[in-house]
């Protein structure tokens, strides 16, 4: 894939430094637990522990967008029972989306105490640059202090902190964790704002050249968590895939940008039809059996800035979404 061309950004981790302490400072009033870990790390507790709640975890979202980012509550109109939902903006979005917000850092170990398995997302990712991503759209960050969001639910082992510190090349008191599990109400929230994010996956996914993504904006329902891991993982894929409405503004001719929006939507996927937790469990709960094309937003229109014209695809469907979630009778 051809890549990026490199141009002057600034540093994810230095743009969220501000907003993770803001975030410690405020942690009583959030309901977030803040607590030293292994090596004197900091490890922020957002729902483990802890009630936490929407507000948490709506700045936990903006910190994971690398500080790029805009994440709101707002009141949906259209979404059948679910009127509360989130709306996502990025002023870069391909760095701000796969460049920090993506949980592309999969870290994992074993010992007597049993199995730890997280997937990382947020800045820290632009230092380890674990990924191949990083070097097709050429960013590499430099700072000296960072934060990773783990989407768990218990803490992590010394001897991931220590690979985390190790691959970033930074100091363990120069580290925040940030714990949300997704049965949690922050972790929802965190999940949910990655409307834009899961579009811009799938972009990648589909061949779209990165450098020709300007800008854009997503909203997605916000649905009620859930104690059983699944179902509440069901319920926060399910709110993009049926719920989710996303808008990118692209340069290129209208042939790219009609074709990237007829095969962007989740129902251009094999898998569509059936709430998230049931096609995991369809899959003997096997993520690597699901078409990756299901992961993407239920509406999208693609916008080509050079002639101003606007392509739609796709739908919303609240009958799955209430399915998915859950309508009382």
């Amino acid at each position: 894939m051809r890549p990026v061309t490199q141009v002057l950004r600034p540093s994810v981790n230095g743009l969220t430094a501000p907003l993770v302490e803001a975030l410690v400072r405020d942690a009583t009033a959030l309901r977030l637990g803040v607590e030293t870990g292994p090596g004197g790390c900091r490890v922020v507790d957002a729902g483990i522990d802890m009630l936490g709640g929407v507000e948490a975890g709506r700045r936990i979202a903006e910190i994971c967008l690398g500080g790029l980012g805009r994440v709101t509550v707002q009141a949906l109109d259209a979404t059948g029972h679910w009127p509360t939902g989130l709306a996502v903006h990025s002023l870069d979005p391909v760095l701000a989306c796969l460049g920090s917000q993506y949980a592309g850092w999969s870290l994992s170990h074993k010992d007597e105490a049993g199995r730890f398995n997280a997937l990382g997302s947020g800045p820290a990712r632009a230092l380890a640059q674990k990924e191949e991503l990083f070097g097709e759209f050429g960013y590499r960050d430099t700072a000296q202090q960072s934060v990773l969001v783990l989407e768990v639910d218990k803490r992590p082992p010394p001897a991931v902190v220590e690979k985390v510190c190790r691959d970033c090349a930074i100091a363990p008191e120069a580290l925040t964790f940030i714990l949300t599990p997704t049965r949690s109400l922050a972790g929802t929230v965190q999940v949910v704002a990655r409307v834009l994010e899961v579009a811009l996956h799938k972009v990648h996914s589909l061949g779209f050249p990165l450098e020709q993504v300007v800008d854009g904006a997503g909203f997605a329902p916000l649905p009620p968590p859930s104690p059983d891991f699944i179902t509440g993982m069901g319920r926060t894929n399910d709110a993009i895939l049926f719920g989710g409405r996303v808008q990118l503004y692209v340069r290129g001719d209208d042939g790219a940008a009609r074709e990237l929006a007829e095969k962007l939507p989740s129902r251009a996927s094999r898998d569509y039809g059936r709430p998230f937790a049931q096609v995991f469990r369809d899959y003997e709960c096997d993520f690597f059996r699901i078409d990756p094309l299901l992961f993407s937003p239920a509406l999208v229109v693609v916008t080509a800035l050079e002639s101003g014209n606007s392509f739609h695809a796709g739908a919303l469907d609240f009958a799955l979404l209430d399915e998915s979630f859950g309508v009382s009778p």
